[in-house]
């Protein structure tokens, strides 16, 4: 040791060149394992409902299930093949006007005129809508659409649907298009590349991946969803035939099936509710798979 070096006191000792106190190095360690512990609590709310459904609906799950229509009350058998159907006609339909809209938008709102007005006021609206409850899409798609063609149907369900996930597909795009790096955009305009090739060869493409877990969770909340299409689908026994008729849903049929009072219907409701959550889960794993690679 030089002789213009201080001596190290007791309590300390040097980490990365620099003084650490025990005390300070145990009050990190204790942090960092409370941070692990409440991380790992909020998995047993998902693991708990993971269980559950397990449980409860995994013994009534065949094929009888995919390729039967539902039972009438009091009666064993049947399925929900309809429903599955249903949902994913109704889901489609919403993905149709919803993702084109919202993507679209975001791209004008953030590469074309980012402080604008117009770009300010469709912010506040698309985070306002986020906030309203869902009923109040069914009840506005009722008064649009069914009021107007005098009938239920999955078309209508499928535009109450698409006003409820715009607001999440429009912010989360918006959100993909920030993250992509401005000296991409610079490298494009400088060998020529016009605004709109440059949005189309280069951001869309960089952005893509971000954008598709937005749609995710847009496809994931409007799966679930039961009071809008309860206002505007309402529900069926029979297949789905035309998009201007009663149309069944497995959210409406969970709804309806847990308020029966029959224990083949209630576990039909708990096999549907386990089915749903395939579903997404094998939607939301087939976009991660297809749009990775071309992301890196």
């Amino acid at each position: 040791m030089s002789k213009n070096s201080a001596p190290v006191p007791q309590n300390f000792f040097t980490t990365g060149g620099k003084q650490t106190s025990p005390l300070r190095l145990l009050r990190n360690r204790l942090l960092t394992a409370l941070c692990i512990v409440l991380s790992l609590l909020t998995l047993v709310p998902l693991l708990s409902i993971i269980i559950l459904l397990l449980r409860n609906g995994l013994p009534l799950l065949g094929a009888d299930l995919f390729t039967q229509l539902p039972p009438a009350p009091g009666q064993d058998g049947g399925g929900f093949g309809n429903a599955i159907v249903g949902t994913l006609v109704m889901v489609g339909i919403a993905l149709i006007f919803s993702v084109p809209l919202g993507i679209l938008s975001a791209v004008y709102i953030n590469e074309y005129a980012p402080t604008s007005k117009l770009a300010a006021a469709v912010r506040f609206v698309a985070k306002l809508l986020t906030g309203i409850p869902s009923i109040i899409c069914g009840v506005f798609a009722f008064a649009a659409v069914v009021m107007t063609t005098h009938q239920f149907s999955a078309l209508a369900g499928g535009v109450a649907l698409s006003i409820l996930i715009l607001p999440t597909i429009l912010l989360t795009s918006e959100q993909a298009l920030m993250g992509v790096a401005y000296a991409y955009r610079e490298a494009s305009f400088g060998v020529g590349a016009t605004p709109f090739q440059t949005i189309w060869r280069i951001v869309l493409p960089e952005a893509l991946p971000a954008m598709m877990t937005g749609v995710m969770l847009a496809v994931a909340r409007a799966s679930g969803e039961t009071a809008p299409v309860l206002f505007t689908a309402l529900f069926s026994y029979n297949w789905i035939h035309s998009l201007m008729e009663p149309t069944a849903s497995l959210s409406v049929l969970i709804y309806n099936f847990a308020s029966l009072p029959y224990s083949h219907h209630i576990s039909m409701a708990w096999a549907a509710s386990l089915v749903l959550v395939i579903l997404v889960t094998i939607v939301n794993v087939s976009a991660q798979i297809i749009f990775r690679p071309r992301h890196r």
